[in-house]
């Protein structure tokens, strides 16, 4: 069993770490958790004695389990079983699966996967946004804005994410699979 003091410093480092990998301010996480700024930054010196519900309270607006906060040094590795990731379909004959189990601060990583003749819609996003699509494996036709673009493997297509499109796989045979990654714009930029 780690020392007090030991967990109070794996605290602090812990959640400044978490904090920082999701792009929030020491205030934001307060407003989240219902607390004082002043308990957030406590925390983050290791002068904090936070009562079971804080730590409780800034687990779940991290979204992580209470001992990621309290534990000691260790590589941070995890598995997720394909149906922790989980999938859903879209369109006609195209699944979409996270490429990262895990929240990715203004970005969307998705693997497509398009069964023969399998297509669909895109999803406008605001303006400043970017789209990026990867084919990994066979055929796909990318339509923005009324242009056509044909992918074969390793094409990589990028364009503006908020003009309308479309991916469709042209072969009515094979499977076909590909990587979107988009690039959010923020709000009022």
């Amino acid at each position: 069993m780690d020392d007090p003091k030991n967990v109070a410093a794996h605290l602090a480092r812990n959640l400044v770490a978490l904090r920082s990998g999701r792009r929030l301010t020491q205030e934001a996480l307060a407003r989240t958790c219902g607390v004082p700024r002043s308990t957030i930054a406590n925390l983050e010196s290791g002068d904090g004695n936070p009562s079971l519900r804080v730590l409780l309270t800034v687990a779940g607006a991290l979204d992580v389990p209470i001992d990621e906060l309290l534990s000691s040094p260790r590589a941070k590795v995890r598995k997720w079983s394909p149906g922790e990731v989980g999938r859903h379909g879209r369109g006609q004959g195209v699944t979409l699966r996270p490429l990262v189990p895990e929240p990715v601060p203004e970005e969307m990583l998705m693997v497509m996967d398009f069964a023969p003749g399998g297509g669909m819609r895109g999803t406008p996003h605001l303006p400043g946004a970017r789209e990026f699509f990867t084919c990994l494996e066979g055929r796909v036709t990318i339509h923005v804005a009324g242009d056509r673009h044909d992918l074969g493997e390793g094409d990589v297509l990028a364009f503006p994410g908020n003009v309308p499109h479309a991916y469709q796989n042209p072969d009515a045979r094979r499977p076909a699979q590909g990587v979107s990654v988009v690039i959010l714009a923020k709000a009022g930029v």
